[in-house]
């Protein structure tokens, strides 16, 4: 690895600020100047736009940008452009107190300063384009904004779980110098429309469909955790759209789908104040929390204004991806990205990414956890503009150009190394495709689905040769052919399932299907309602041995982390 300052490598900046506790890093000051990429030749190089006044979109109740801390640069301005001719014009915002003008997306009242927070003389951000849209009655398309010049190559930038197109506030002064930034929100997320999306790949289409309507073939894409996962899913399904990779924060395989589906279970149950609560420590390292209140808020309130139903879908399409085998199929340059403290999707999870991508290297941020781009935005920055500058695979037959490609003599050391280090990874073979029996695979995935990997597992470790052909009998009949069957979703096949249980006696099993139920939809209430109906038809004492099993399991599912 060169060391810090060696050709080839990455300059050796970001140290915490002030008491060892991480802050907006030095970038962000007036006297640094941001780290430029190579400048792009040819007829596509971006031109400077002007600068005009920011729309604010139709939702009142969006989280506004990240506040400003005592470093950080100020919010992007706005330049008119193009309307799409279903979406309505935006209105125009006031500036909040001690802010830049918001450019980029409604909210009440702005979000408070943090600590010691003062105006600063820092570098403007780049003129942005108007559009934060928002799809009136459109459920296959996703809000959006657009920064930067409008003859510039598109650079697509996903948000988190929770989280709005705020979260890349801080990446897009610099950012947008140099491409035409396209941000979207999640279904639900910062006041966009709440339909939900059962997949990951549902959401990669609904992004596609916004784009082809707003004429964009080709892009750069960037995402962060989901967001990333939706980037992975573009380039294995339309490899032709994506012309370069960023995962930031993410995963092939993102945690246990247990985990998702219980986290869809509180907050079905409880809201998703319990997810606001718990949000800082899961995106922030203790340190940068306790110096930045006011970023801490507004991480809240950005957690507390998405639509429940939709946090939950999203949990689900989480719960459900897994392209551990596929990763060797994306076949674009690709950048993974990652906190060296995020305990969420962290260093081994980047690593797994790095060693199935052919084309990827791996950056490792200092001082960040979930939400690096927050945390540390300058090194993020300088990240990204490095890897979009020299990573990007020109189209020819793309409708929006990009940077051209151009082909160099190989030389004996090349990748920059940051305090990250980013380094290519070796090529790996393309996964093989099983070929499963149907009806056994797919009951396995509906098993699991239903019950859960724990209990799935579970009843495989203590199978034997005696109960082996058992097991795979109930895989094959009960859940490959019957659960499977579309003539009734799975919360009426809990209820069923629920009274049958009750009314022979099975209370054996009634704790993993109550269990099943939760994560099928039905809430406690519900799940109440169908024990009451039982006891009348079934007996009371059956009703109340049932109402003792559920109830435990009822506590147990509901009831949030400390």
């Amino acid at each position: 690895m060169p060391a810090p300052g060696a050709p080839g490598s990455y300059p050796a900046l970001y140290p915490p600020l002030g008491g060892g506790a991480p802050g907006f890093p030095e970038a962000a000051q007036p006297d640094r100047a941001p780290l430029a990429p190579p400048a792009p030749h040819g007829p596509f190089a971006p031109q400077p736009p002007h600068i005009a006044s920011a729309p604010q979109a139709a939702e009142a109740d969006r989280p506004g940008p990240v506040p400003q801390t005592a470093l950080g640069p100020q919010s992007a301005q706005a330049v008119p452009g193009p309307q799409t001719a279903s979406t309505p014009q935006a209105g125009q915002p006031a500036p909040g107190p001690q802010a830049a003008p918001d450019a980029l997306g409604p909210h009440t009242t702005p979000i408070p300063q943090a600590a010691h927070a003062v105006p600063g003389p820092g570098p403007q951000a780049p003129p942005a384009q108007q559009g934060a849209q928002t799809p009136a009655a459109a459920p296959r398309t996703l809000q959006y904004r657009f920064d930067g010049p409008e003859d510039a190559p598109v650079l697509v930038i996903g948000p988190s779980l929770g989280t709005t197109w705020h979260m890349w506030d801080r990446q897009i002064p610099e950012l947008s110098q140099h491409w035409r930034i396209f941000r979207y929100d999640l279904p639900g997320h910062g006041g966009a429309p709440a339909h939900a999306a059962a997949s990951v790949a549902e959401l990669g289409d609904r992004l596609l469909a916004t784009l082809d309507g707003l004429g964009v073939q080709r892009f750069g894409y960037a995402g962060c955790s989901i967001g990333g996962a939706i980037g992975a899913d573009l380039a294995l399904r339309h490899p032709h759209r994506v012309a370069s990779l960023a995962l930031v924060a993410s995963s092939p395989r993102f945690g246990t789908a247990d985990e998702f589906r219980r986290r869809g279970v509180i907050v079905r149950t409880n809201g998703l104040e319990p997810m606001a609560r718990t949000a800082p420590e899961r995106w922030f390292t203790p340190g940068f929390a306790a110096a930045q209140p006011a970023i801490v808020e507004w991480a809240v309130q950005m957690v507390r204004t998405t639509d429940p139903g939709c946090y939950i879908a999203a949990c689900e399409a989480l719960a459900a991806f897994d392209i551990r085998g596929a990763l060797g199929r994306i076949g674009v340059p690709t950048l993974v990205l990652v906190g060296a403290e995020d305990q969420v999707t962290g260093p081994a999870e980047a690593r797994t990414l790095v060693a199935g991508i052919p084309d990827a290297r791996l950056a490792l941020v200092p001082g960040a956890s979930h939400l690096a781009p927050v945390e540390q935005p300058a090194a993020v920055s300088d990240l990204l503009l490095m890897h979009f500058s020299t990573a990007w695979q020109q189209d020819t037959s793309a409708a929006i150009p990009v940077l051209p490609h151009v082909t160099a003599p190989a030389a004996p050391s090349t990748p920059f190394v940051p305090v990250a280090e980013i380094a290519p990874a070796a090529a790996t073979p393309d996964a093989v495709a099983p070929t499963p029996d149907d009806r056994y695979e797919q009951g396995t995935k509906v098993r699991r689905e239903v019950l859960g990997d724990a209990h799935v597992d579970a009843v495989n470790n203590t199978a034997d040769a005696f109960t082996e052909d058992f097991q795979e009998l109930v895989t094959r009949y009960a859940w490959g052919e019957v659960w499977s069957r579309d003539g009734l979703d799975r919360r009426t096949r809990s209820v069923i399932t629920l009274t049958a249980l009750v009314t022979a006696g099975h209370l054996e099993g009634l704790a993993a299907h109550t269990r099943a139920a939760l994560r099928n939809g039905l809430t406690p209430a519900e799940i109440k309602e169908v024990l009451l109906q039982t006891a009348v038809y079934s007996g009371i004492p059956a009703a109340g041995a049932a109402f003792a099993v559920a109830q435990k399991v009822i506590q147990e599912e509901t009831t949030p982390p400390a």
